[in-house]
């Protein structure tokens, strides 16, 4: 029998969801396919409306061998499973002959554990007394998020998190679910045999296609221990978020709090001697907690370091003796000593880690005002381990609306441990990129604005010039304004000051759950929506309610965060240009984002207005330019009201 063409299976699959087949999405597929076959490696940016997630899946069920592809967000994640795979994979059966299996993995943590359910958390001392559904009043927000979850256990399939409509507080999902430090084990547990996580894990050792996110992935990578089936093609979508998925694993943290429930855990299960030590070196820790200062720490100071010291042997010995010991007089003692290890290992590992000071590490203080201070350890950079552990033994293809940073692939492709494109190195992989392109057309759909005639804005202070050019634009538009800020305070001031002046509703992320916020936003044309970080990224809402998205200024990370500016230093002290690689690069990424939310579909018309002059008057802002959607750009306020008017007048006569 002859073989599918990769052309006739694209053409079923687009079929099969209701779409359009996009060139761009044609080029993209045949790259994929090309990298499946020659084992290789594909940057590949495929704009907003391309199809990019069948623009992989069917290369990828085509080749017939395992694939696991990585998303950042669980609504793809959700997306892939739900919608997209089955429809594709119900498509192409009759061209294929076979029906390839899918499959979603998450963390341990992302499943109900049944042990937990059933014999209750172990618990610290000063909890007293505890049966979670006892001791939570039925009638309290948690008793009744514990009866549910109760309730849920019995008629879920998957056990997943996930799945439960609606979800519960993390405080609820805390009673019900282990991390995998503190599983048991199936041979070891009297509820091996039904474990949720255990299933997901065999159903994707039977699946062609594994679905996972980037955390799930970095454990793979990080913690040497396969979490992940083995397979030959990884896909990671949405790949701007990876360095900083994979981050955030490789981040170590200490509190004085944290210390405390691992002392606790542990001394039910040790000698007093060996108990009073860690509880000792624990109250050291808490004392030099308390006058920790925010900021990087370039030196451990001595008071710190004779402190983690104390701790990182105190816990080595507690975790030899909870090894060592057995008292059947704790009631479940192997939950108890598993959650008492999974404590006490972190304490140590993240102790241990600061003390040996490696160059390739950042450490800080945090501090806040609710919680106290944290000590952080993370990565200067995850380029090697990415280099070392994504690329060997696979062929990976990353793909983005947003890989091509200032007019190339290099910046993203240097964050991952590869060379420039075409450059051979010794221990970096060949790859190749590909734009893809958009089905959409930018300069006739989308205005790039920059108001150069504002101040350049400083770091303290309201803007007044900035207040009254939002709320001229906003008025121009009608509303349907999406107001992305660089800080929550900058969104509240801007929120708070214009609720006074003008008359279209402006919702304020956080008075509600984003969800929630995007659905009011999306109903109502003369509503506006303001909000920080998650919304640059994660807001889909075609048509007439969003024809003006505002960014406050440019998006460049505190001077004061410790790992970018850690990262920074290291950039120049290895004669490199840190300013560009690090903050113009995370600016130009989080702007590519942002601007993307204004053109959704093919007959969305708007306006992107940036309220920093210094897009048009630094030498950087051609570099920031060059990453965003190819609009047409002006600096004519007086024209760029007209157009807002214009848009909204043609929306307004449509019904809209």
């Amino acid at each position: 029998m002859t073989k599918p063409s990769l052309t006739d299976l694209l053409h079923a699959a687009v079929s099969a969801v209701g779409g359009t087949e996009r060139p761009g999405q044609v080029a993209m597929a045949e790259a994929v396919a090309e990298a499946i076959d020659d084992n290789a490696h594909r940057l590949i940016q495929a704009g907003t409306g391309t199809g990019k997630s069948l623009g992989y899946l069917v290369p990828a069920l085509a080749h017939g061998e395992r694939v696991v592809v990585a998303t950042a967000t669980l609504a793809l994640q959700r997306q892939l499973v739900e919608r997209d795979l089955p429809r594709t994979v119900e498509a192409l059966h009759p061209q294929l002959r076979r029906r390839p299996q899918f499959a979603m993995l998450k963390g341990r943590s992302n499943y109900l554990c049944l042990h937990r359910l059933h014999e209750g958390a172990p618990q610290d001392e000063e909890d007293g007394l505890f049966d979670q559904f006892e001791a939570a009043a039925p009638t309290s927000k948690l008793g009744q998020d514990l009866l549910r979850l109760r309730d849920w256990a019995d008629e879920t399939e998957t056990g997943d998190r996930d799945d439960l409509t609606p979800g519960v507080s993390d405080r609820a999902w805390s009673q019900v679910s282990v991390s995998s430090r503190e599983c048991l084990g199936a041979s070891k547990c009297a509820y091996g045999a039904e474990c949720f996580a255990e299933a997901a894990r065999e159903r994707a050792k039977l699946a062609d296609v594994v679905v996972t996110n980037h955390a799930l992935l970095a454990i793979d990578a990080i913690e040497g221990a396969p979490v992940l089936p083995q397979h030959e093609v990884l896909i990671v979508d949405e790949a701007h978020e990876l360095v900083s998925r994979v981050t955030g694993v490789a981040t170590g943290e200490l509190t004085p709090g944290q210390v405390n429930r691992a002392v606790k855990r542990a001394a039910k299960l040790v000698d007093e001697k060996t108990a009073d030590a860690l509880q000792t070196a624990s109250e050291s820790f808490e004392r030099v907690m308390e006058l920790a200062l925010p900021g990087r720490l370039e030196e451990i100071p001595e008071d710190l370091g004779y402190a983690l010291t104390a701790l990182r042997d105190a816990a080595r010995n507690v975790i030899s003796a909870i090894g060592a010991t057995r008292d059947k007089s704790v009631a479940d003692e192997d939950a108890v000593r598993k959650q008492a290890l999974a404590s006490v290992e972190n304490v140590h590992a993240v102790a241990e880690r600061i003390i040996a000071g490696s160059e390739y590490d950042v450490v800080w203080y945090e501090r806040h005002d609710r919680f106290g201070a944290t000590l952080r350890v993370a990565p200067m950079s995850v380029s090697g381990l990415l280099r070392e552990k994504l690329f060997e033994d696979r062929s990976v293809v990353l793909t983005s609306a947003t890989l091509k940073l200032g007019g190339d692939f290099n910046g993203v492709a240097a964050s991952l441990g590869l060379s420039p494109e075409g450059v051979e190195a010794d221990d970096a992989p060949l790859w190749k990129g590909l734009d893809v392109g958009s089905p959409f057309d930018y300069p006739k759909q989308g205005i790039l604005y920059v108001a150069k005639h504002l101040a350049t804005p400083g770091r303290e202070g309201t803007r007044g010039d900035m207040m009254d050019e939002l709320a001229e634009l906003i008025e121009a538009a009608g509303g349907r304004t999406l107001g992305l800020f660089s800080s929550m305070r900058g969104a509240k001031a801007a929120a708070e000051e214009l609720r006074g002046r003008l008359d279209h509703p402006i919702l304020l992320q956080g008075e509600e759950t984003l969800g929630e916020l995007i659905k009011t936003f999306a109903a109502d044309p003369k509503t506006c929506l303001f909000g920080t970080l998650s919304l640059w990224q994660g807001v889909d809402v075609p048509g007439p309610s969003c024809q003006l998205v505002i960014m406050d200024r440019i998006p460049f990370p505190r001077p004061d965060d410790p790992l970018m500016s850690a990262r920074q230093k290291s950039v120049e002290e290895h004669g490199g240009n840190g300013f560009m690689a690090v903050a113009a690069t995370h600016a130009a990424l989080l702007m590519a984002q942002g601007a993307g939310r204004l053109v959704r579909a093919s007959g969305d018309r708007g306006v992107v207005a940036v309220l920093d002059p210094r897009l048009a008057t630094a030498r950087y802002g051609s570099f920031l330019k060059a990453s965003l959607p190819d609009f047409w750009y002006t600096t004519d306020r007086n024209q760029v009201r007209r157009s807002l008017a214009a848009i909204d007048t043609a929306a307004k006569a449509d019904g809209k």
